[in-house]
């Protein structure tokens, strides 16, 4: 079977997240290694880019596919997912036994959860004939997740220049709460989108 040009770079997306993860896993506390989150960094964007890629293609091309269904949420998910759990892991837990990100783990814990959520809810609605694209506030939701976690690398990368900036210190907990509350929206906004069927299957 051939696989089309979106599901390739899904495919290549999937490469890179594994990469990333592989990267990231690999930091331990320590200024020293900042040039490590610099990669990390490069390796998220690529690959985030290409989530942007493999979807307008497929609509220009009208290659939408049932393989790009299922794969691309599922590349999503391991990168943001993955990123984020690393970053609230013992790598970035300093001397003193803090965490040196601004993410507590309980963001994780509803960031991974909402994920879950909604990829079981995506798999009974395409098992009821029903499609369950993202919407609004799901493509808001992967653009600031996408965002924050590179943010994020980025400021424990280099906190001398960041962190202790005035003008720009103030980003990062906002694009961190902003990350949670919008979250918090879409879970909402899924779970009245399958409120009917999930009713009819009671």
């Amino acid at each position: 079977m051939r696989i089309n040009l979106p599901n390739q770079i899904t495919i290549g997306r999937l490469i890179l997240s594994i990469i990333f993860i592989a990267l990231l896993s690999q930091y331990k506390f320590d200024d020293s290694h900042s040039r490590l989150l610099d990669w990390c960094v490069v390796v998220f964007v690529v690959a985030a880019l290409t989530d942007w890629l493999d979807g307008y293609l497929a609509r220009r091309k009208n290659q939408v596919t049932s393989l790009g269904r299922v794969l691309d949420p599922f590349v999503d998910k391991i990168l943001v997912c993955g990123a984020f759990i690393l970053l609230v892991g013992p790598g970035f837990v300093n001397a003193e036994g803090r965490n040196v990100t601004t993410i507590a783990p309980w963001m994780v814990i509803l960031i991974v959860g909402r994920e879950l959520l909604v990829s079981g809810l995506r798999g009974f609605s395409e098992s009821q004939g029903q499609s369950f694209g993202a919407d609004m506030s799901g493509k808001a939701k992967m653009w600031l997740q996408s965002t924050t976690a590179p943010l994020i690398i980025l400021f424990v990368a280099h906190p001398q220049s960041l962190l202790l900036n005035p003008s720009v210190s103030w980003v990062l907990p906002v694009a961190v709460w902003l990350t949670v509350v919008v979250t918090v929206v879409s879970v909402v906004s899924y779970l009245s989108r399958s409120r009917h069927f999930l009713l009819e299957a009671a």
